[in-house]
């Protein structure tokens, strides 16, 4: 697979993982954290902030890899 495939693929790939994650995100956020205090909705939302991180980061890494030789 070329990495314009990849890209192309990773791309619409993260789009649809943060829009899948964060409406989870904000369920899972109303049922936990809304309505148990600021700190807590804080740390809550600071938290599933970054999760995602470690995901699109993977997807960015297997998109930018070299074509074989």
């Amino acid at each position: 697979m070329t990495q314009r495939t990849r890209k192309a693929i990773g791309t619409f790939l993260i789009v649809a993982f943060i829009i899948a994650y964060s409406l989870v995100m904000m369920a899972v956020g109303g049922e936990l954290a809304v309505g148990r205090g600021i700190a807590v909705e804080i740390i809550f939302y600071a938290i599933a902030g970054l999760l995602w991180l470690p995901v699109v980061m993977g997807i960015i890494r297997w998109m930018v890899r070299p074509d074989p030789a």
